[in-house]
């Protein structure tokens, strides 16, 4: 072979060499483009783990809510707008009870003219007040009045604004239960004395029935100081004046119910009082368990100033209860450490009444006044 053949044979075979090399090329290139988006994908999967991990423990750390910090400053206008109502509760409220101190003393309010320092001053006497106050019949005799009138209001008072509210409930027309609505609720707003001289005039020796009667030759009466109804005329007193309130309260309950469940029922066959039972009145429990706690609670307060205006009329055998014991011993009488031994007595009876209808309430299902 001549020299100018084998110059032209070597390109040649060259040839295929340098394609093979840009083919080497172009493949580690596209390996490293691989690699490179396999890296990236690596370190985002990483940093998401790490932003997962992060979140998980802040979560954990606050359970799902808001820092207590960051809703203080969300929260500071609502919350300046409540510091006036927390200081007129703390004042009127928390600070009187420091005066519980003189259940344990033998108080004088003469010993100083101020009366911190006449507190300070008192002889410490220990528990003497509240054997005086278990040892004294007329204490048993207001706490037997009590209880007899808080188990006759549970039963005929308590019921009376739910029936209002399912009767007002079933009104169609939005004119007539907003009438009805309003003359339920306006006794509210009568103060004792109004609602008390209602019923004089009424049910009283000189009122419109007994007057009525004499004029058509009967005998007349005057329920007004009968002891023996003095429990019954009370009660009626109570559910003319608040039954209103009530009836606001569960009729905004009912307002939040599904409508949706009354059209399902009626489809499945229920009438009006089998959807009244199977859905009106399951709604309404949450917020019965509620009064009924808070009422339980409010068992040994059953009105002092409706008792109080006719206790003469009607003698303390039959409307002393604690609230007007207390009122009578330690203000009429001066017997403050007396009077303030029995006010404890009833505070703490009413915490536990308030306890344990809540824990009634909670084994119920129900929510009551605070969760578990």
């Amino acid at each position: 072979m001549s020299t100018l053949d084998t110059e032209a044979a070597e390109p040649a075979a060259q040839a295929p060499d340098g394609r093979s090399r840009r083919r080497a090329g172009n493949r580690d290139r596209r390996n490293d483009r691989q690699n490179d988006g396999k890296s990236d994908r690596k370190s985002d999967r990483k940093g998401g783990r790490e932003t997962g991990r992060k979140t998980d423990r802040h979560r954990s750390r606050t359970d799902g809510r808001v820092p207590l910090g960051r809703r203080f400053r969300r929260d500071r206008t609502l919350l300046l707008m409540t510091v006036p109502a927390l200081v007129l509760v703390v004042v009127f409220n928390y600070v009187p009870i420091l005066g519980n101190v003189v259940a344990f003393q033998d108080y004088d309010p003469y010993v100083s003219t101020n009366g911190i320092t006449a507190m300070l001053e008192s002889p410490w006497v220990g528990l003497a007040q509240f054997e005086r106050v278990f040892a004294d019949p007329s204490f048993w005799h207001a706490v037997e009045n009590t209880l007899v009138l808080f188990l006759l209001q549970l039963v005929l008072f308590f019921p009376v604004p739910i029936a209002l509210a399912l009767l007002v409930n079933s009104v169609l027309r939005p004119r007539l239960r907003a009438l009805v609505q309003a003359v339920l609720y306006l006794p509210h707003f009568f103060s004792w004395v109004l609602v008390i001289t209602v019923f004089q005039q009424i049910l009283g020796g000189a009122g419109i029935i007994a007057q009525t009667l004499r004029q058509h030759g009967h005998e007349g009466f005057d329920l007004m100081t009968d002891p023996a109804v003095f429990t019954f005329l009370v009660t009626a007193e109570a559910i003319w004046k608040d039954a209103g309130w009530g009836v606001i309260v569960f009729l905004a309950a009912l307002a939040a119910v599904n409508q949706d469940l009354y059209e399902a029922a009626a489809m499945d066959g229920a009438g009006r009082w089998r959807r009244m039972w199977h859905v009106t009145l399951p709604a309404l429990r949450p917020v019965i368990a509620l009064l009924l706690v808070l009422r339980v609670g409010d068992a040994l307060t059953v009105g002092f100033e409706q008792l109080l205006l006719q206790r003469d009329a009607v003698g303390p055998g039959a409307a002393e209860v604690l609230d007007t014991f207390v009122w009578w011993t330690g203000l009429r009488s001066q017997d403050f450490s007396y009077a303030a031994a029995a006010g404890l007595i009833k505070g703490v009876v009413g915490l536990v009444l308030v306890l344990s209808a809540n824990k009634v309430a909670h084994l119920m299902g129900e929510q009551g006044v605070y969760r578990k």
